[in-house]
């Protein structure tokens, strides 16, 4: 100490300088050894661990008090996820197997979050397009926007590689979206359609394939509706949008006459007491059971929305007032700022469709005194 004295230094504050320097190891070292746990960490997540907390977050987010997502796209990311070889409890397609099929994204989901690259991407796009390129699309768009969410996180940014699904070799590999040819009723098909949909003996389904075709509503809008949504008096029926959330269409007369005497066993107009949901879930089969007695082609329950918007063309309705009906977003500036037509101006074109349609399947319009000053106005 007094040779440290005699050097001017004070070993007094040598001492203090020597537990600072060690402790500042000490923490230099469990820093490091943070960092690095940390980092072990972020690159040990897999693709199928941030999947669960996406959809969670996605699943439950609203804007202006209505969740984002509808039952349909919750449904779907779930769908591109299962692990498939579950037995079928609802109706099958014509061909599908007994149990169902593993989820599209499955073999991303089991990797590492990191190891996502575009590379992988593409080599998955590749081998999955080859069988079913539609739904391997789906499922893609699917994936972009979950690593594009990643990106955005504090707890996976570092995990995931943006460019994954943005890469050009990434992009010309996803199948362009496909339309189903000659899916939909010609006008010369209609009576036999009609009649034959007609004799279905659930009741509930054949209903529901009429009004389906009748309003021009995507399948699982129609399948959702409830008592509640539909106004007998005021001729109006509420259908839960997947676009705009909700959108309030005519309760023309013949739909109110098909579905005036359905049992009302729950909340859902289209009910189905062996469905867990309580309202039906597969009428496919029946369709299709239908269609081969009646000698057509293949039709799908998309089609009979699409045969809705091209029989309208035979009346000459305005466009505007068919999108507004089937819920399609407004094409042009006029539509989207400045055109809003009221229920009853829809009501007339609407009824003009209707009985143009079952002029044609030889149908009589019922005789409802308010459908007969409607039409009386269309004539």
């Amino acid at each position: 100490m007094q040779v440290e004295i005699d050097k001017g230094n004070d070993p007094r504050q040598q001492v203090i300088d020597k537990k600072v320097a060690d402790n500042a190891d000490k923490q230099a070292i469990l820093d490091k050894d943070a960092a690095l746990a940390l980092e072990l960490k972020t690159q040990s997540i897999t693709a199928g661990e941030a999947w669960k907390v996406y959809v969670a977050e996605r699943g439950a987010s609203k804007i202006d008090g209505k969740l984002e997502w509808g039952e349909h796209t919750r449904r779907h990311h779930n769908q591109v996820v299962q692990v498939g070889g579950v037995k079928r409890k609802g109706g099958r397609k014509p061909g599908d197997p007994e149990t169902t099929r593993q989820g599209t994204l499955v073999p991303i989901m089991a990797m590492r979050l990191i190891d996502v690259t575009d590379k992988v991407v593409e080599q998955w796009l590749i081998k999955e397009s080859a069988n079913a390129p539609t739904s391997t699309a789906k499922a893609f768009s699917c994936l972009r926007a979950f690593i594009t969410w990643c990106t955005k996180q504090d707890d996976y940014r570092d995990a995931v590689v943006p460019n994954a699904c943005l890469a050009d070799n990434v992009k010309k590999n996803v199948a362009p979206p496909r339309t189903r040819e000659n899916d939909s009723l010609r006008r010369a098909q209609i009576k036999p359609w009609f009649e034959s949909v007609g004799k279905l003996k659930n009741s509930i389904h054949s209903a529901y394939l009429r009004c389906l075709l009748l309003t021009g509503a995507r399948r699982n809008e129609l399948a959702a509706l409830r008592w509640e949504d539909v106004d007998f008096k005021w001729k109006s029926m509420t259908i839960r949008d997947k676009v705009e959330g909700e959108r309030t269409i005519p309760l023309t007369p013949y739909v109110e006459y098909l579905i005036t005497p359905l049992p009302r066993r729950n909340e859902f107009v289209f009910s189905s007491p062996a469905a867990k949901s309580g309202r039906i879930e597969e009428p496919r089969n029946n369709h299709s059971a239908a269609l081969i007695a009646a000698g057509l082609p293949v039709i799908t329950l998309h089609g009979l929305r699409r045969s809705f918007s091209t029989l309208s063309e035979w009346v000459e309705v305005p466009a505007g007032i068919v999108a507004q009906i089937m819920g399609h977003k407004p094409s042009a500036i006029a539509e989207k700022h400045y055109i809003q037509r009221e229920l009853d101006l829809l009501h007339i074109w609407h009824v003009r469709i209707e009985s143009w349609i079952l002029d044609l399947a030889g149908i009589e319009q019922p005789k409802l005194e308010e459908s007969q000053s409607l039409l009386t106005l269309v004539k």
